[in-house]
């Protein structure tokens, strides 16, 4: 929603220039390729794209062509951008905008880490990044650990930001994070978009990081963003994530020279000099200038400090915090302190950690365990076992000492420095036990936590209580569906972190039931590869468990998942393997489950009486299982079924019996199914009660974002008003829903309302336009094994050649007969 609200008061010649950017993400080619199969100058393409001139309608027309796109969507728009309505008269003075309204889009995303107050030196190296910005839109900062590439990157990004005001965005990549694998760009990805708020139906679900990094790209070209892409391994990593066309910037940080990057200038860090790592001493621990100042009573101590931390900004700040905080100490002891230590980094990080009570070194030390990046007080409180009060405490004071960071409010996270000392630390001094404890607290939070987000999403969550270890004394509160969603966004990765460690551990039933609860989110805001990758090592696990139950779990979630990616053979074959088991151990939930998904699958591949009985069964399975939100799906699919099949009237009463079955979220499937088949079923006898279910559909279908869900709405609307006789309004109904399609590029979601948008056009009276969609619904309809939908465009196509060539629509009314055969009960 928040896409098409800035869409919508974007300049005209702008958002076309965005729809061209796409058609050229589309076509996998560079502006010269594309301006020569285009027949266009390269240097005329390149403003088309970046908007700075309005094309030629030839030229929009061409590049349609090329990628086998309808250009007439983009008439209207191209009209707009050529003849702009006056800018508004100028005031004689500024006029503050009015404040947004409540439930106006957020602001823009900001997720960049506090800029030191203490920033010091680095002169040149900052202008050489903004020079290197302005003139190449990325940069990388190279050089040794703890040398202050972050700091330089975070600090030059707030300098950038109000140039950049749509974003400010900020990732940890952890190419060095000790007992962790880099963060893949599947992930990054994808963590990147919802930071945008790219709604979860643009996010490519299939064809792997190369969809992911065109529709980044392609996000990013319509903004003007800095991002932040910290600690990166390599150049491959990174790749992906660059920005393409537009203006917005990418700064990158590494301990390593990104020498597959020669498109990136990069910009290397050494120590500081000797003047600005004692400026940074002064600075950071708050010693005052002149001669009184400990630092100036001492210069050969303050001296050996700097060389004790090899001049390097983090061991620089983490002493001056030592003294910041310790004000009877002299700087001589503070070295005294640090010789203590083994190495120019331990010897700060030690002996800070040394100024610490045995409560607060304990959680440091199991810090180094956590499997993610950042963290909340919650999950530190689960792993020291502690009240959640008292994890809020110790993580003020650690941040105090500079021994975590706080990237966001509420959010913590190591340096990789510290967080290789804390892992050493617990290590040495922590037995294996109380380390392998810790670590299963934090994977049982994570499981809790992640069934506790589920839950809030009231439809969706179907699954079993979790069976884990005991919850932790507190989870975090889910309001709703949203703020479940917001979290599971911002833990994304820790939890696929969490996942990884529980096989590393052998945690076998922590692998089953962490991706279960994950469905939801996944169904929202992720692609299927991600999900089918995880749920095959959860099959893996269960075997591993023996548990009858969570194997017939694990078996129809993978069918699930593999439903979803279009896998229809390897999703029956994982449903034959659930089924038997499912029946054994006498789950009536999990039961109705896998019988509604096999339901979804008989009835995509055509079939109708095997569908309907399965429809009909998982309805009483959730009744049995007191599940009334399952039940009213069961229902209202069944309807859907019964109005495909043309039995009308029955499709009626089944969708007023879901709608009279109370439902949590009004914005779910059994509501939202049950109100559109409705409005259909009655379009005949009641025009208006069916306008009005309809339109309830759509407004709900808006508010919940999920455009796949609007478009549906809309073709359906667009059937409503054909067998109401208002055919210019019903075909304005599935043109929008086709344009939704368009944006979304989702080619085989049209095999739905191809055949139903055909029919309308037929009896509005343009029959090229009907026999055209008929046709790519016949030509869609076999490759994606929808049987069903190929019989109705046989029979499309008969009724519109029945005048014209009735040997031809002979032909295609005998296909139609033998597909409908073939899908007959015992055929």
């Amino acid at each position: 929603m928040e896409g098409q609200q800035r869409t919508a008061k974007a300049d005209p010649q702008d958002e076309l220039a965005e729809r061209l950017r796409l058609l050229q993400e589309l076509s996998g080619r560079g502006v010269r390729a594309l301006a020569r199969d285009t027949g266009l100058s390269s240097s005329s393409l390149s403003r088309y794209l970046t908007g700075q001139t309005l094309p030629p309608w030839p030229a929009v027309i061409a590049l349609c062509r090329l990628v086998k796109r309808d250009p007439r969507p983009l008439r209207p728009l191209w009209e707009r951008a050529s003849n702009p309505l006056p800018a508004p008269p100028k005031t004689s003075r500024q006029v503050q905008p009015p404040s947004p309204p409540a439930g106006a889009p957020r602001p823009p995303r900001n997720d960049l880490p506090r800029d030191v107050p203490d920033f010091t030196g680095r002169d040149a190296q900052l202008t050489a990044l903004l020079a290197t910005v302005d003139s190449s839109r990325v940069v990388a900062v190279d050089g040794m650990a703890g040398v202050g590439k972050t700091c330089l990157a975070v600090h030059a990004a707030h300098r950038l930001a109000a140039d950049y005001p749509d974003a400010q965005l900020y990732l940890d990549l952890h190419g060095f994070t000790e007992g962790r694998e880099p963060l893949g760009p599947d992930p990054a990805l994808r963590a990147l978009l919802a930071a945008l708020d790219v709604p979860s139906e643009k996010v490519p679900q299939e064809g792997g990081v190369e969809q992911l990094a065109a529709c980044w790209r392609s996000e990013l070209a319509a903004r003007r963003a800095v991002v932040v892409l910290d600690n990166a391994a390599d150049a491959d990593q990174v790749r992906p994530l660059l920005p393409g066309a537009g203006p917005s910037v990418a700064l990158i940080t590494s301990r390593n020279r990104l020498l597959g990057l020669d498109e990136v200038p990069p910009v290397s860090l050494d120590v500081l000099p000797p003047q600005e790592s004692a400026q940074l001493l002064a600075r950071a621990s708050g010693d005052p200038s002149g001669p009184d100042g400990r630092l100036a009573r001492e210069p050969e101590a303050a001296a050996e400090v700097l060389r004790l931390c090899g001049h390097l900004p983090l061991a620089v700040r983490l002493a001056a915090a030592r003294l910041r905080h310790r004000p009877g100490w002299t700087v001589g002891i503070l070295v005294e302190r640090m010789t203590e230590g083994a190495s120019e980094f331990d010897t700060a990080f030690a002996m800070s950690v040394r100024q610490l009570d045995r409560g607060r070194r304990r959680l440091f030390r199991l810090l180094g365990l956590l499997p993610g990046s950042s963290f909340d007080e919650y999950v530190a409180a689960a792993l020291a076992d502690v009240s959640l009060r008292s994890a809020r405490a110790m993580l003020e004071d650690l941040l105090d000492a500079h021994l975590v960071q706080q990237p966001a409010a509420g959010r913590y996270r190591l340096h990789d420095l510290v967080h290789q000392h804390a892992r050493r630390a617990t290590t040495e001094q922590d037995s294996p036990a109380e380390r392998d404890q810790a670590l299963g607290r934090v994977l049982d939070y994570y499981v809790h936590a992640a069934a506790a987000a589920d839950a809030a999403m009231p439809f969706l969550s179907l699954s079993r209580a979790a069976s884990v270890g005991p919850p932790p004394a507190e989870l975090p509160r889910f309001t709703d569906k949203n703020a479940a969603l917001a979290w599971f966004g911002t833990e994304y990765t820790n939890l696929l972190a969490a996942f990884e460690a529980a096989d590393a551990a052998g945690a076998d039933t922590h692998l089953c039931e962490l991706p279960r609860f994950m469905r939801s989110y996944f169904a929202r805001r992720c692609g299927t590869t991600m999900l089918n990758a995880l749920f095959e090592r959860s099959l893996t696990a269960a075997q591993r468990l023996g548990d009858p139950l969570q194997l017939a779990e694990a078996h129809s979630d993978l069918g699930f998942a593999r439903y979803n990616a279009g896998r229809m053979a390897e999703a029956a074959a994982a449903y034959e393997e659930a089924a038997p088991l499912l029946s054994h151990a006498g789950d009536s939930r999990s039961e109705a489950e896998l019988t509604m998904r096999r339901g979804y699958l008989r009835w995509d591949e055509g079939y109708v009486e095997e569908p309907l009985e399965l429809f009909r069964l998982a309805g009483k399975l959730y009744a049995d299982a007191d599940c009334p939100m399952g039940t009213a799906h069961a229902t209202a699919y069944e309807a859907w079924a019964m109005l495909q099949l043309g039995h009308r009237e029955e499709a009626a009463r089944l969708a007023r019996e879901a709608l009279e079955i109370p439902h949590a979220d009004p914005a779910g499937p059994p509501t939202l199914t049950a109100r559109i088949t409705l409005g259909v079923a009655i379009a005949h006898e009641d025009p208006d009660e069916a306008a009005e279910h309809l339109h309830q559909a759509l407004a709900l279908a808006r508010e919940d974002g999920h455009k796949h869900n609007e478009a549906w709405c809309l073709n359906c609307l667009g059937v409503a008003l054909r067998q109401m006789g208002r055919y210019e309004e019903a075909l304005a109904g599935h043109r929008e829903a086709f344009a939704l399609l368009d944006e979304l590029f989702e080619e085989h979601w049209k095999i739905h309302f191809l055949n139903s948008y055909g029919e309308t056009c037929r009896l509005a009276g343009l029959p090229d336009q009907a026999l055209r969609l008929h046709r790519e619904a016949l030509e869609l309809a076999p490759e994606l094994g929808h049987r069903y939908e190929e019989a109705l465009a046989h029979e499309g196509i008969a009724a519109l050649l029945d005048e014209t060539a009735p040997a031809a629509a002979a032909e295609h009314r005998a296909a139609a007969a033998a597909i409908l055969q073939d899908l007959e009960p015992g055929a």
